[in-house]
């Protein structure tokens, strides 16, 4: 027997593990905690619409034990047989790591090659980046051992909940070693400082199966066969082959659009979107979405928000909207190559720093890149032009280009900026001298709308952060829809966010699921 409970809580009990169990017992008639044989936690969300912040709980108390293999299945990844069929996976992202798990749970040996280093050998070069403002480009906040995802916020809410089971890949990630919240959060994280943890301990489940994981091998070419993808060529030489190949290699990968551009192989130019990234102080944030002095208390969590505003330029209108929101936070380099200045946005798990920072950006469309020049790289392009005019105007390191937001809006160059989390430091630049008009003037008008939606969050005492411009990929690589290969590429799988067919760790862990189950398909005939 179970008791299903929809409970709307104070949020000292929602957060707090004794107080919340007691409650869900009081409120299922349970008066004595031994005859409660399992209390599933299925949701909890922050309602702070009224002057008083509430939080709703949802939860099944089981006074008979129930099939817990169904509830918190454990999934199996058996040893391989000798003679697995090999399937290559390029990037070990999540969507690569999560596509050679699920081959070795369809019998098939994934080898993954990844650019990078493991996640431990990784944390030097992104000290050297912060520290010393030196860019390895196959080592970096993009490449390496778990993705741009590993040093992220971590966040695990998707909307693309049609294309996969979202609670299997969180299932699997509590399974390495995730805390069960992320099963009962409505939007759920990790931390940075967690990830990479879960990551290796992912690395070891593929190993200890057969599968291969090959580090600082760069993927330079492929071995093509009468359009047949056979396998790929590294950059010291070697040759792999396999069955097919999943091309999960992020939205930062620009040689591989280079690459397949090269070999006439089809890509497409795709909208995506670049601007700023925004610093607030936490504490003002927390005032704002609570209604509170700005010390929101002990027991809830640092405030995030969600924003969005069309906004015309010329007479064309493009949404202006937020991106990556990162409460209790941190700003960090993001560039993958040398000449160019990228930001970008992570929290640790308890999202304790004193800033809270957000990508705030404006969607590029088709018809605002000239196509004709650069054809399907026309938005890489783009980008490309932008990171480099940010790492000229800041002076031609990793500091960066800023100003304060009150300032932007009023365009006023800043006379001083304020304390940062970003690391290698700020430089005062106009920075409508750095944007493109078509994005410029749209996130003036964007943050003075964001200023009357929440009252406060328009001020001098936050500033802007330049450039956040890889929020997703600008070169899609098409795919069937029903089998998801490559158009004119046979055995060739086009994966996750580098392919444009995802936006996010647990969007690109589905995606590289469901390639590595049509891999199978396309093997087995």
């Amino acid at each position: 027997m179970k008791k299903e409970l929809d409970l709307v809580l104070a949020p000292e009990v929602a957060y707090d593990p004794a107080l919340l169990e007691r409650e869900l017992l009081q409120q299922a008639g349970i008066t004595r905690p031994e005859d409660a044989a399992f209390i599933h936690k299925i949701k909890r969300s922050i309602d702070a619409r009224g002057r008083k912040v509430q939080v709703k709980v949802r939860a099944d108390v089981y006074t008979q034990a129930p099939d817990l293999s169904t509830l918190l299945p454990t999934y199996h990844y058996p040893e391989l047989k000798p003679d697995a069929k090999r399937v290559l996976i390029v990037g070990a992202g999540p969507a690569g790591l999560f596509a050679a798990m699920r081959c070795i749970e369809l019998g098939l040996k994934p080898v993954v090659v990844e650019r990078g280093k493991d996640v431990r050998s990784r944390r030097r070069d992104l000290a050297a980046i912060n520290k010393e403002h030196i860019v390895n480009s196959d080592s970096n906040y993009c490449f390496g051992e778990g993705g741009a995802g590993t040093y992220s916020d971590g966040k695990l809410y998707t909307r693309s909940k049609k294309r996969g089971d979202v609670q299997r890949i969180l299932q699997i990630m509590v399974q390495h070693g995730a805390t069960t919240d992320i099963l009962f959060d409505a939007h759920p994280h990790i931390g940075t400082n967690k990830l990479p943890v879960l990551i290796a301990e992912m690395r070891e489940t593929v190993l200890a199966a057969g599968g291969e994981i090959h580090f600082n091998t760069r993927v330079t070419d492929f071995i093509l066969e009468k359009n047949q993808m056979k396998g790929v060529i590294t950059a010291d030489g070697f040759s792999l082959e396999g069955e097919a190949v999943i091309l999960a290699t992020g939205h930062s990968a620009r040689d591989i659009y280079e690459l397949l551009h090269a070999k006439n192989i089809l890509i497409e130019a795709k909208p995506f979107a670049m601007g700023v990234r925004v610093e607030h102080q936490q504490s003002l944030i927390d005032g704002i979405q609570y209604h509170c002095d700005g010390d929101r208390g002990m027991h809830l969590p640092a405030a995030s928000y969600s924003l969005v505003q069309q906004v015309a330029y010329k007479g064309q209108e493009r949404g202006v909207f937020s991106f990556c929101m990162c409460p209790g936070g941190f700003i960090v380099p993001a560039a993958t190559a040398p000449g160019e200045v990228v930001v970008n946005g992570m929290s640790p798990s308890r999202r304790d720093s004193k800033y809270a920072n957000s990508g705030i950006v404006v969607a590029v469309n088709l018809e605002d890149m000239d196509l004709k020049q650069h054809g399907p790289l026309a938005g890489l392009r783009l980008q490309q032009a932008l990171e480099q005019k940010a790492w000229a105007a800041a002076g031609g390191t990793q500091v960066a280009p800023a100003q304060r937001l009150h300032d932007f809006v009023k365009g006023k160059v800043s006379s001083s900026l304020l304390d940062t989390s970003y690391q290698p430091g700020l430089a005062t630049v106009d920075m409508m001298e750095v944007l493109p008009p078509m994005i410029g003037q749209r996130l003036r008008g964007g943050f003075q709308e964001f200023g009357y939606k929440m009252r406060g969050y328009l001020t001098n005492d936050a500033q802007i952060v330049g450039v956040e411009s890889r929020t997703s990929s600008p070169v899609r690589i098409p795919r069937d829809k029903e089998t998801l290969q490559h158009p004119q590429i046979q055995n060739l799988f086009p994966c996750a966010e580098g392919a444009g067919y995802a936006g996010g760790i647990v969007s690109a862990a589905m995606d590289g699921e469901r390639c590595a189950e049509q891999v199978a398909v396309l093997i087995r005939g």
